[in-house]
């Protein structure tokens, strides 16, 4: 038995009313799908973005603390202690004048110049500030140059590995050929600073190298004995810390001199490290002599403009109550992470006592703060 004609009719398809419906609905559907997405998507991004800049974070605060924990090391006697105890006067043979902030002054093993405006409980917006002030020379021609509203660290001291010394025969130190590695790592390849130790005395000295041997720039070396006195080479180290532009933005940045006093080697270390602020612990003795030695305790923290601003043996005896170094850095994704724009006191992030204003950035970048307290190991207890 067949329907009736108004039964198949009303079943031959859709009202236009049902299909916008079903139109609309759809949409619905689609949009949410849509928000989704979106929201995963930004999710995604900021989860990077954080990523990066913890990872980047802690690839700065590993390299700064490795070589701060170095300062001062001058063989098996520190810096601090062949003035104390009297262990053989160090020989600086590089002609740099004590305190002037010379890359070749390994008599200061560690120094800074702090921005102005950036101690603790100021306030930095991203973006603003100004370059230390009283930067020497071979520091304020950097390239790139420093950037605005950050600190820079300056350390020095030999290298935490040396090359046994088999002969000496005047400025000529011939050296274990098999360890020769440990002069060029680093990627170091033509080193021409060095330092020879003996656990009495120490030089400090310019060189060149040829097929396992040294030769010192004018410096007689024959009060050296080869081994099996305890006579050992080392590469000395001149470092200057800053944050400077680098492939994507600003970046920590380390300068390492060479004999003629210059940075000639400049390398961006970590990019996305937007600003470095540095606090120094100083010994409580005021005024470090062989009559008055350090004592070991850290008592005072201050920004390197408070420690002194001196370029000369004044200064540079100020320099020598450093025993710890505190630094803070701001580390921010690479690229936007979707990060929303921070607010009230969200926008406000704290390094060492500054608060570091983000509230007129824009750039949908992540940023967080560290912060690491570093004991210099040539300079615990004044030994």
């Amino acid at each position: 038995m067949s329907l009736p004609y108004s039964s198949r009719f009303r079943q031959a398809g859709l009202s236009l009313i049902e299909l916008m419906v079903s139109m609309v609905i759809g949409l619905l559907l689609m949009l949410g799908v849509i928000q989704i997405f979106i929201a995963s998507q930004a999710a995604s991004r900021l989860s990077e973005g954080v990523a990066r800049a913890q990872e980047n974070g802690r690839f700065a605060l590993d390299f700064l603390e490795r070589d701060i924990r170095m300062a001062g090391h001058t063989g098996c006697v520190n810096d601090q202690a062949h003035m104390t105890l009297g262990l053989g006067e160090p020989h600086y043979n590089l002609g740099a004048t004590t305190g002037s902030g010379s890359p070749l002054d390994f008599s200061v093993a560690v120094q800074g110049y702090e921005a102005p405006g950036t101690g603790p409980a100021a306030t930095l917006a991203v973006g603003k500030g100004n370059v230390p002030t009283g930067l020497p020379s071979s520091i304020a021609n950097l390239n790139p140059a420093p950037m605005p509203g950050s600190d820079i660290l300056v350390l020095r001291f030999l290298a935490p590995e040396g090359v046994p010394v088999l002969g000496v025969a005047g400025s000529k130190l011939t050296v274990d050929a098999t360890r020769w590695q440990r002069l060029t790592g680093g990627g170091v390849a033509a080193p021409t600073l060095f330092g020879v130790a003996n656990c009495e005395s120490v030089d400090f000295f310019g060189g060149t190298t040829s097929a396992g041997t040294i030769t010192a720039t004018g410096v007689d070396l024959s009060r050296y004995a080869p081994q099996p006195e305890p006579t050992m080479v080392y590469r000395a180290e001149s470092l200057v810390y800053y944050i400077g532009n680098g492939a994507s933005g600003p970046g920590l940045r380390r300068a390492r001199a060479n004999s003629a006093g210059a940075y000639a080697i400049n390398e961006e270390l970590v990019e996305g490290i937007e600003n470095m602020q540095v606090l120094f612990g100083l010994d409580t003795t005021t005024n470090i002599t062989t009559a008055t030695p350090p004592v070991g305790n850290i008592t005072t923290l201050n920004t390197a403009s408070v420690v002194t601003t001196q370029a000369n043996a004044a200064g540079a005896n100020q320099w020598r109550r450093v025993g710890q170094v505190q630094v803070g850095l701001i580390a921010r994704s690479p690229s936007s992470a979707s990060a929303s724009k921070p607010k009230d006191a969200a926008a406000k992030l704290g390094v060492l006592g500054m608060t570091y204003d983000q509230d007129g950035v824009t750039d949908g970048r992540y940023r967080t703060s560290y912060e690491v307290s570093i004991a210099l190991r040539n300079r615990l207890f004044g030994n």
